[in-house]
């Protein structure tokens, strides 16, 4: 009867040692599941976010690309803008250049006319006269409007850049050397540019 109980104790003991074994190694392999699991999420979680980190970065590439076309296209714009504007602006003035141009002649002519004009002693043509000036002096203020002025020669000294020396002459002393002693045609600027040199006399 002992040793039945004996028996059955060890059976039991035994059993109870097998479900423990049983119940460890479930333990363990739920751990390892979790464990698997958990590196299975880690791992999804950072290949997320290095394809979300490749995203931002591509999305980056192409603004900075597309910013630069713009500020590229931009540029050129306002290079064809101000281009476009000095050609037109350039294009008005030789218009008008051309146009002042053609009309010195008669300038000239209207100066030398005044001039003998003054001159005479008759009445008439000092009543003549007048009227020429007011004639002349409105012509002269249109051009003037328009950026016409006379260069600056007799007792200047000879720029090559403004005036053009028709014949030389011996200078009256060393100072005048070079100067401009007399204007055979006047000269002009329009706009600051000359459109015509004055022919000159020089001292040498």
């Amino acid at each position: 009867m002992g040793l039945l109980k004996s028996k059955k104790k060890t059976k039991m003991a035994d059993n109870k040692e097998k479900m423990e074994e049983q119940a460890n190694a479930q333990n363990t392999e739920n751990i390892e599941k979790e464990n698997v699991a958990e590196q299975e999420t880690k791992e999804e979680t950072q290949e997320t976010s290095e394809k979300e980190e490749d995203t931002v970065e591509s999305l980056g590439k192409k603004l900075l690309d597309v910013n630069d076309k713009y500020l590229r296209i931009y540029s050129e714009f306002e290079n064809y803008r101000k281009r476009t504007n000095k050609e037109r602006l350039e294009m008005i003035e030789n218009a008008s250049e051309d146009m002042i141009k053609s009309l010195l002649p008669v300038l000239d002519d209207f100066e030398r006319a005044l001039v003998n004009m003054e001159k005479s002693e008759d009445e008439l043509v000092k009543q003549m006269t007048e009227g020429m000036t007011l004639i002349y002096k409105k012509f002269y203020g249109i051009l003037e409007r328009k950026g016409l002025k006379p260069i600056n020669a007799k007792g200047e000294m000879f720029d090559e850049n403004l005036h053009e020396a028709v014949t030389m002459f011996p200078a009256p002393n060393e100072e005048d050397k070079g100067k401009v002693i007399d204007e055979t045609e006047k000269g002009y600027y329009l706009n600051n540019k000359v459109i015509r040199f004055s022919k000159v006399v020089v001292a040498q």
